[in-house]
């Protein structure tokens, strides 16, 4: 995956190492007494673990906070203080590798609608050693309300790539279509071709390794032709995300025509003048933040809108309740319609119902839904399209059994929130499989702030492996 933790991957691998800078003050006064103890020594070769402990923040993953903290010291409290980190390029310690994505560099972003502002402030958003107010300084914008479009990120990392000088690693346009693991002595080195231009082989083959995986797959060419590839490697990195494959509530009618899984079908049918101001309603389900996204969509445009959810407006589970109204107003609108705007007391907003505590029992083929609430009262909307937005799970079909033998529950497909890969919180590498790594919302870790402590722990490990930390 080439998102932002397979980039913040790349730039650790490339040789950059961060260092505590010196005379530098952390608000953090323990963390700060440990930078302390070995300033020349770089953050990637110190015991992450004993960093890393005592510190809290919005994840769960130590190694996520503390990159972030070193990163941006005290950002949750609107504080500005500068990062207390320094980067050194130190070529000799980079490790070859290569980062495979379907995408540009940024991989979902670019799937994005490009005008949506993000959920994250837009500092949250950037990359070690490259602010990204300042890349859009350069380019003569404004953060609106401190948060940035889908656009501008998906070309934040574009820029991010070519100027850490790291698409010499990265192959675009490439599918893969599995990893598995394989004894060394099965292959000979004229095997590893295809992707291998111009950088060194991908593997050492030292004798204690006896197995290696290998990655399969095809690359699109400009001609549109799929090129196959085969590679091998001691070490595999899962950073593939969660967007591939939409929830579906797996009711009867959800595979007609006008039942749609993504955001951009909204979009489109409004480009295309499919649905408008006298049209039957549109249909969406889900109380996330990509439903409330159609939900702000469908009233910019003056379309009417049923909106159906299984959870009371004011669950603490709902998103909303957890957003603060000062930096999201256009989400505290939508809760604000989902209390208001229920059927049985019609509020200001004419083209709004909201139906909390109801589900879909079907769709039919005259475009008329059926909906159940709470006590069992059934009820028909005739409407004009549907819209399920309840949430996405990774596509892990390449790796054997779909990668649930990886998963905490090894009986339940992997989810980014409900069941995630199993990792070592201090090396990320699968406690079920060896060599093998899982990054970002695989593992747990859903925002782009905090996928990169994962690749520092990634990083500092295979440079262990490869013994290229110093004494």
């Amino acid at each position: 995956g080439n998102g932002p933790s397979g980039i913040c991957l790349s730039y650790l691998l490339s040789g950059y190492t961060p260092y505590f800078k010196r005379h530098s003050l952390h608000p953090h006064p323990i963390l700060q007494r440990k930078l302390e103890e070995a300033p020349e020594v770089s953050v990637l070769d110190q015991d992450l673990e004993y960093l890393s402990e005592g510190l809290e923040g919005r994840s769960h993953s130590p190694v996520a906070l503390l990159f972030d903290t070193l990163q941006r010291p005290d950002t949750d409290f609107g504080g500005t203080a500068e990062s207390v980190l320094t980067w050194w390029h130190e070529p000799d310690r980079a490790i070859p590798h290569l980062v495979l994505g379907r995408n540009p560099p940024g991989g979902a972003w670019h799937s994005i609608e490009g005008s949506m502002v993000t959920l994250s402030r837009g500092e949250w958003m950037g990359l070690p050693d490259l602010p990204f107010k300042e890349w859009l300084k350069q380019k003569r914008r404004g953060l609106r309300n401190n948060r940035a479009t889908a656009e501008d990120i998906a070309q934040y990392y574009q820029h991010y790539v070519m100027k850490k000088g790291l698409q010499k690693n990265f192959r675009c346009g490439t599918v893969v279509t599995s990893v598995r693991k394989v004894s060394a002595e099965s292959i000979s080195n004229h095997t590893q071709e295809d992707l291998q231009e111009d950088s060194d082989s991908l593997w050492n083959s030292n004798e204690q390794s006896t197995e290696v995986f290998q990655v399969d797959g095809f690359f699109k060419t400009l001609e549109g032709d799929k090129e196959p590839f085969s590679i091998h490697a001691e070490n595999v990195v899962l950073a593939t995300g969660t967007y591939d494959n939409p929830t579906w509530l797996g009711v009867k009618g959800e595979n007609l025509s006008y039942v749609h899984h993504q955001l951009s079908a909204l979009e489109e049918a409004v480009k295309n003048n499919s649905v408008g101001i006298m049209s039957d309603p549109v249909l969406i389900v889900g109380a996330g933040l990509t439903a409330a996204d159609a939900i702000l969509c469908a009233h910019h445009c003056n379309i009417p809108v049923i909106h159906v959810f299984r959870r009371r407006v004011s669950d603490p589970g709902l998103i909303f309740n957890q957003l603060p109204k000062m930096m999201y107003p256009e989400y505290h609108k939508v809760h604000q319609m989902m209390k208001e705007q229920t059927a049985a007391c019609a509020g200001p907003y004419e083209s709004y119902i909201s139906l909390p505590e109801h589900h879909v029992l079907s769709f039919g083929k005259d475009k008329k839904c059926i909906l159940q609430d709470k006590n069992g009262c059934q009820k028909a909307y005739k409407i004009s399209m549907a819209l399920v937005l309840t949430g996405s799970n990774p596509n892990l079909s390449f790796l054997p059994n779909d990668g649930i033998d990886l998963a905490m529950d090894s009986d339940q497909p992997v989810n980014p929130k409900r069941n995630p890969i199993d990792v070592d919180p201090f090396t990320y590498e699968c406690t079920q499989e060896k060599g093998l790594y899982a990054l970002g919302p695989l593992a747990g870790d859903n925002f782009v702030r905090f996928v990169q402590g994962g690749a520092l722990a990634v990083a500092s490990s295979l440079l262990k492996k490869a013994n290229k930390n110093p004494p």
